[in-house]
């Protein structure tokens, strides 16, 4: 019975949102916030839930890119519409780069480092494990971080910055679907009622709950994000600051509790392994994206030009991700390595001047060499999972340790 409980309480946080939106009715920006927040809210639990049935038909790391793609759909609404408005009005470029770099720093210094604690919490493991089938994830992030520092160089985002991107991610989903099918485990909840289904009923459900809270998460994405705007601009804090952190903070919320849910089922290494995907799908096809809708809008091919703040905010997530991806070579995650890049994460939000921006990129690329050179079990890792995972075999679930 707490199943169907759980299940029609996250349909019912959805559902009156959806229906607030298609009324046409309008709220004050508070209200907007409350309404739209529980849509995001009991969406990411369908979403959960439609990713555990998922992997029954389909390999778990394609199902959790699947689900990682989805739950990045608000960031995806937010920023895209930055770069329509973008072409018509090149102000509009600034916003969308702040919310793409802030929504890629969030994810890895607070989201990744949150798996951590939480699963520390519950269990007080000090580690989180990823299956090895993750480094197909890791593969890709890194071929899209290389990359990444080519854009701050050269100081526009392009369409060619837009095939090339786009491309890593179409490899990334193509390496992703070779990964074999394991039977996952269930322990109770919404996810086992579907399992009862028969197969065509059961698939038919799973493909109706990623739509259903696909639908729910991008009508509640622009008015969570326009609401907190509209109730931060009170304390009149700085615009720029506000997409950048405050309007990520909002729509990323359903990768976060969708993570934080797989931790609580005891999933830790599947929740590192949803966020690492999303990371994937915003640092390639999110970022590749914003060209494409910034020439549509303008009416012709063009760049994004990028002005001195926002090279410097696309230099320091490059970095950031670069060490990110240094300390998960090893496919495991620490409680002291979450806290030092939760730490660098938190520490640089103090600091606006752009003296700072460029001291903290220059700590991780040193961290990251550094980190390279001192542990060899994140060498091995790296040689490992070029040598495995490029152009992409065939993927057995195994576990590390």
């Amino acid at each position: 019975m707490s199943a169907w409980v759980w299940l029609i309480t996250a349909i019912l946080f959805s559902l009156q949102w959806i229906g607030i939106r298609l009324s046409g009715v309008h709220l004050s920006p508070q209200w907007e916030v409350v309404g739209a927040g529980l849509a995001i809210f009991g969406a990411a639990f369908i979403l959960s839930w439609a990713a555990e049935v998922a992997q029954v038909d389909i390999p778990q790391a394609l199902a959790l890119a699947f689900l990682a793609l989805i739950a990045v759909l608000p960031e995806y609404a937010v920023d895209i519409y930055f770069a329509w408005s973008a072409g018509k009005d090149p102000t509009y470029t600034a916003y969308a780069t702040a919310n793409m770099t802030g929504s890629n720093r969030l994810l890895i210094g607070l989201g990744w480092a949150a798996v951590v604690a939480t699963s520390w919490l519950k269990t007080r493991h000090r580690q989180v494990i990823l299956d090895r089938s993750h480094s197909i994830e890791l593969l890709h992030l890194g071929l899209a971080t290389f990359y990444s520092f080519v854009i701050p160089l050269k100081g526009t985002i392009s369409v060619l910055d837009s095939f090339i991107l786009v491309s890593i991610f179409v490899s990334y989903m193509i390496s992703a679907s070779k990964a074999k099918i394991v039977e996952p485990e269930f322990d109770g909840g919404p996810a086992e009622l579907l399992m009862c289904l028969r197969p065509l009923a059961r698939r038919s459900a799973t493909i109706c709950m990623f739509v259903y809270a696909g639908l729910a998460i991008y009508l509640s994405a622009e008015p969570f994000a326009e609401g907190l705007l509209a109730t931060g601009r009170t304390f009149r804090i700085e615009e720029f600051l506000l997409v950048q952190w405050l309007a990520p903070l909002a729509s990323e919320s359903p990768e976060f509790i969708v993570a934080i849910v797989f931790v609580l089922k005891g999933k830790p290494g599947a929740s590192m392994g949803t966020l690492v995907s999303s990371k994937v799908n915003q640092w390639t096809l999110l970022v590749g994206m914003l060209p494409l809708a910034y020439s549509l809008s303008a009416g012709h091919l063009g760049a994004m030009h990028l002005d001195v703040r926002q090279t410097e905010e696309i230099f320091l997530t490059a970095a950031q991700s670069l060490f990110a991806i240094a300390v998960l070579a090893n496919l495991s995650f620490s409680l002291a390595e979450a806290g030092m890049i939760f730490a660098l994460f938190v520490t640089q939000l103090f600091f606006t001047d752009p003296v700072f921006r460029y001291a903290y990129a220059i700590v991780y690329i040193v961290l990251t060499v550094t980190w390279l050179i001192v542990s060899p079990s994140s060498r091995q890792g790296l040689v490992a999972m070029v040598a495995e995972r490029w152009p992409g075999k065939p993927v057995a679930h195994s576990h590390q340790k």
